[in-house]
């Protein structure tokens, strides 16, 4: 149930969304909170009071995430000896002795994973549709499980997937976590640099792939990025091919997806350790190439029953939605849907095909009770005046998901009175350093406009300033100042754990900075500015300046380059890609900016083809060597270069000019 309400105090937003008094009871996460209190000695007075609830799960550490674990039915074959050996940060050791695996708890038979249950309504942007059952999907997952036994795959062997959100990415995807394998995908819309920068520092065992893919009306054939792939990592045992194009699409020296699953295997699970590490993630790539982010099957499990069952509420034969890639974190997310029972709908194309509507038709069509989107998509709703609530019948749909961007103010709006005022808006913000979410909702707190209603369960959220102050409804680093299971067993090559500290660790000891700006209001409710670095994030897609550079620089003709997404923190539309050229002596920007466009749609995505390229006589650089991105980005955005950037720091202060002549036209 949801309310409009004007609001006396001028220091509170409008209240969008409040939850039904009739309805809280009855919530998952009172029933935890109550059960907390009453068997494990919870100091929770009273249970429907997320704050009270939050208060002990951060303060409480080993009481609160033995309770989730226990409540939640962690399938453990050895038991832990305690909850959290060291809570030093990096370095937090948690539940040490315990084994588990993370696909038995996606497949064992339980509620809403009954055999004629349905795990999966996959639908793809050309009407094909398929509904997998959880017999089907264990019999699927147990053939292509054989599969890569044949193969030789065993426990810390790494298996990826160059393949779209469907439903044979998650049959091999659960087949290699059930050996204990390592799992990493990317989208196939990803270039071929971008995926080798990825893929080939892992050295896989096997790469499963599809000959092409279909978005926006259209046909792609990635088989010569396939061959190309598969050349380049010499690691490879096995390359399979699945004919998701076409049907009759064959690939030499790959194996076909029928020959690969053709024979039945057992469902069986490899018992791992707590932090045996599950999948490897990546970061954008900023610095060079792509950190390789490695999550335990332990922590996942623990972090992700706890979202879907008492943050999002999810449960047995719920639908649940998340538009994504398989280059996302968000998939690693929607999957998890099977951990409590919940039907997952997959889908596989342009969210605007053949209009913006299409998304918001499976929704009505499937009963999609948590329907999750981007940022930037509720944005183009919005700007083509859709009516999702008058066009479509969302009565079933409980609440709206937004990450990828900060939501705006008129985005919270228009959810409100344009889908309806039943939905509850789960503004969520978090990332792939941890595949779930710092800041998010809870099914017992109200929607404030403009605002991410809570702190995550077991998260420890400031707002801090840089001499680490502990900020209260004013802007700071946002900071996580106590572990939670999910944060990184390792970066992949770093056998001295020295580049996770430097990622998170080194700004303010002993914390986890996110690289976020953020505000706590008084409410324990969040606004989150953006990204405090330079990342490139078009479309919802988050790639990183060394992805671009290394495709630009590889052109014959250009010296050097820089590349600004104009977007500033918290603006609700993405400003202009602006890519900076330094040409070879005798090269015009004429001759060279086809070929520019066309390779970085190819390597990268079309998302990261620049609205301009402009010609400068030099990159301005640090002492170092660095690029100076953000400092560019500044003056950009209208700050006096004397404070975007010490002159004195740079190598060759005169190559700034332009950018402020840019900047004042």
């Amino acid at each position: 149930m949801s309310s409009a309400q004007t609001v006396t105090d001028p220091d509170v937003p409008e209240l969008l969304w409040r939850p039904d008094p009739a309805e809280v009871p009855h919530t998952e996460i009172v029933a935890f909170a109550t059960w907390a209190r009453d068997e494990r000695g919870a100091p929770i007075t009273d249970v429907t009071d997320y704050r009270q609830l939050h208060d002990w799960s951060v303060s409480d550490l080993e009481g609160f995430w033995a309770a989730v674990a226990d409540h939640s039915g962690v399938l453990f074959h050895d038991r832990p000896t305690a909850t959290l050996g060291s809570r030093d940060m990096p370095g937090a050791q948690w539940f040490p002795g315990s084994t588990l695996n993370y696909a038995e708890h996606a497949l064992t038979p339980g509620p809403g994973r009954q055999d004629d249950n349905v795990a999966v309504e996959f639908v793809r942007e050309d009407g094909l549709e398929r509904t997998v059952t959880h017999a089907e999907l264990r019999e699927q997952v147990g053939r292509a499980r054989a599969g890569l036994v044949r193969a030789g795959v065993g426990k810390g062997d790494r298996v990826v997937a160059l393949a779209p959100n469907s439903v044979e990415t998650l049959v091999v995807f659960l087949a290699a976590a059930s050996l204990g394998a390592i799992w990493s995908s990317c989208s196939p819309d990803f270039g071929a640099r971008a995926v080798h920068d990825r893929f080939a520092q892992i050295e896989p065992a096997v790469l499963v792939a599809v000959d092409g893919y279909r978005y926006n009306g259209k046909g792609f054939d990635v088989r010569e990025n396939v061959a190309n792939l598969a050349r380049q990592m010499p690691s490879l045992r096995q390359t399979v091919l699945v004919p998701y194009l076409d049907e009759a699409a064959t690939l030499e020296g790959t194996t076909p997806w029928a020959e690969f699953t053709a024979e039945p295997g057992p469902l069986e699970f490899t018992a791992v350790p707590f932090d045996h590490p599950l999948w490897v993630l990546y970061s954008s790539g900023t610095t060079g190439l792509p950190k390789g982010i490695v999550h335990g099957h332990g922590g996942i499990v623990l972090e992700h029953l706890k979202a879907m069952r008492l943050q999002h509420g999810l449960g047995p034969g719920e639908r649940f939605f998340w538009f994504t890639t398989t280059g996302w974190m968000m998939w690693n997310f929607l999957i998890g849907g099977l951990l409590v029972g919940a039907t997952i709908v997959m889908y596989d194309g342009s969210p605007g095909h053949p209009d913006l509507g299409a998304l918001w038709a499976l929704a009505a069509k499937h009963r999609v009770s948590l329907f999750g989107v981007s940022a930037p998509y509720v944005q183009s709703c919005m700007k083509a005046g859709l009516r999702p609530g008058d066009d479509h019948d969302l009565s079933a749909m409980k609440a709206i998901g937004s990450t990828g961007a900060p939501l705006s103010v008129e985005g919270f709006r228009w959810i409100g009175e344009a889908a309806g005022k039943h939905i509850q808006i789960c503004s969520v913000s978090g990332g792939t350093d941890v595949c779930a979410a710092f800041l998010t909702s809870a099914p017992t707190v109200p929607v404030w406009l403009g605002e991410l209603s809570v702190a995550a369960l077991g998260a420890d959220v400031r707002s801090v300033a840089e001499d680490g102050t502990d900020l209260l409804d004013d802007v700071g680093e946002l900071v996580i100042t106590t572990p939670t299971p999910s944060m990184p067993v390792m970066f992949w090559n770093d056998p001295d754990g020295s580049r996770l500290r430097e990622a998170y660790y080194e700004d303010f000891p002993g914390n986890w900075r996110h690289g976020d700006w953020v505000r706590r209001t008084p409410r324990n409710s969040y606004v989150i500015y953006g990204r405090s670095d330079s990342t490139l994030n078009r479309g919802g897609v988050r790639m990183g300046t060394a992805d671009f550079y290394s495709v630009v620089e590889n052109i014959d003709g250009v010296a050097d380059c820089l590349v600004i997404d104009t977007t500033a923190l918290g603006e609700r539309e993405e400003g202009a890609l602006l890519c900076f050229l330094v040409l070879d002596e005798g090269v015009s920007l004429e001759e060279i900016e086809p070929t520019l466009r066309t390779a970085l749609r190819k390597e990268l995505s079309p998302r990261h083809v620049p609205d301009r390229f402009i010609v400068v006589d030099a990159v301005p650089r640090t002492l170092n060597g660095k690029k100076c991105e953000v400092p560019v980005k500044k003056i950009l955005s209208g700050t006096a270069p004397d404070r975007a950037v010490s002159a004195g720091a740079l190598q060759n202060p005169e190559s700034l000019a332009p950018f402020v002549e840019l900047a004042r036209s």
